[in-house]
């Protein structure tokens, strides 16, 4: 004779918070932070307002996690472009043209998520998406003064302002041809930069 376990009482939970976050990323990606409400996220998610509260405490509290996500899945690989060892200027044209094409991937969600989160209206998330890219651009530098000390600061200004533009200007609407015209454009500044 066999018996069933006991049932849990209550009603059985549906709700995957990794898929949440994973939905909930690509309405910020599309419309940028300010753009979406608590109301549209309960509705993509399918939860009601506490449901949602209590599974990420606020708007803001999403959007550091969806950050941490993006880092992991649609954020530029720096520690892989940025490797030690690698040329300088080979290095930092390889990260422009692959921003280039993550910004460009898709069109509906185009653009840098914690770029054009740094600009958002909320000082909460703004805080956690200059957070993520003050990190990158430390990274940057740090690639760079490890050859080049006296270089630093003004490459990863230049290479950063570059990386914003594209940004901008995926979500624009630019195309990816055009994109990659202008981090190829700016890589020629690099290499310039370089004999200066």
């Amino acid at each position: 004779m066999t018996t069933n376990p006991p049932r849990a009482r209550g009603r059985p939970r549906r709700f995957d918070p990794e898929q949440a976050v994973a939905t909930a990323q690509r309405l910020f990606h599309a419309r940028g932070y300010d753009a979406v409400s608590v109301a549209d996220l309960t509705e993509a998610l399918g939860i009601n307002p506490p449901s949602f509260y209590a599974a990420f405490g606020s708007k803001a509290g999403l959007y550091a996690r969806i950050l941490g996500r993006y880092t992991g899945t649609g954020a530029l690989p720096l520690a892989e472009i940025l490797r030690p060892g690698r040329p300088v200027p080979e290095a930092l044209a390889a990260m422009l043209e692959e921003a280039a094409r993550r910004y460009a991937a898709d069109p509906a969600a185009a653009g840098c998520l914690a770029i054009e989160g740094a600009r958002c209206n909320d000082p909460e998330a703004r805080a956690a998406a200059r957070a993520l890219t003050a990190a990158g651009e430390d990274s940057i530098r740090r690639f760079i003064a490890a050859t080049q000390p006296e270089a630093a600061e003004r490459l990863t200004d230049y290479v950063v302002t570059v990386m914003a533009g594209l940004s901008t200007m995926a979500r624009e609407g630019q195309g990816l041809d055009r994109l990659l015209a202008t981090a190829r454009l700016a890589s020629l500044g690099l290499a310039q930069a370089r004999q200066d």
